[in-house]
C-alpha cells in the first residue's frame, strides 16, 4: 500500500519530506513486527542484537567495546544489556586475565539455544522482502548506504 494511503495524507511538502516520512513509517512498522514476536522468546531486540553478536564471536570472548560497535542500536545501553542477559543466564561475564578492568562476555549453551529457537522464525523477517527482485534489494541497500554517508 501507498505511504499516502497507510497515513491518510494526500500530499508532502516534497519528496524529501515524503522519504523522511517513508523511512520513519517502515521502521516503525518492522519495529512493532519484530518487538510482538521478541516478546514471545522473553528477550528484546537490543538483547537479541546482542546474543547474536556473541554467537558471531564464539567460542571467543567479546568485550563491551567490541558489543558497543556492533550494535544495530547504538542509543542502547550494552553494559546493562549485558547484565539482563547475564541475570537471564544467557551469557557468561568474567574478569580478563590481561586487563582487570576489561570484563570479557560469552555467550552460553543456553543463549545458543534460545538463538537456534529463533532461526526459523527470524527467517520470516527476512521473507518480508520477497516481493523485491536481488537487484532491487541491492538497490535499496546502496541507497540506504548513500543516504547515511551523505548526513554523517
Amino acid at each position: 500500500m501507498r505511504l499516502e494511503d497507510e497515513i491518510v495524507q494526500k500530499e508532502f511538502l516534497d519528496e524529501n519530506h515524503k522519504a523522511l516520512v517513508n523511512i520513519i513509517y517502515t521502521h516503525s512498522f518492522l519495529m512493532n513486527k519484530m518487538t510482538g514476536f521478541f516478546k514471545s522468546t522473553g528477550i528484546t531486540r537490543q538483547q537479541f542484537n546482542v546474543l547474536r553478536i556473541l554467537r558471531g564471536q564464539y567460542p571467543t570472548s567479546a568485550n563491551l567495546n567490541l558489543i558497543k560497535s556492533r550494535m544495530l542500536d547504538k542509543m542502547s545501553d550494552a553494559s546493562r544489556i549485558v547484565e539482563r542477559l547475564r541475570v537471564k543466564k544467557l551469557i557468561d561475564r568474567r574478569q580478563s586475565k590481561h586487563d582487570r578492568r576489561e570484563v570479557e562476555i560469552t555467550i552460553n549453551e543456553s543463549g545458543l539455544k534460545l538463538l537456534e529457537g529463533t532461526d526459523s522464525e527470524i527467517g520470516k523477517f527476512y521473507q518480508m522482502f520477497d516481493s523485491l527482485s536481488t537487484d532491487e534489494l541491492q538497490q535499496l541497500n546502496q541507497l540506504l548506504d548513500k543516504f547515511r554517508r551523505g548526513v554523517e
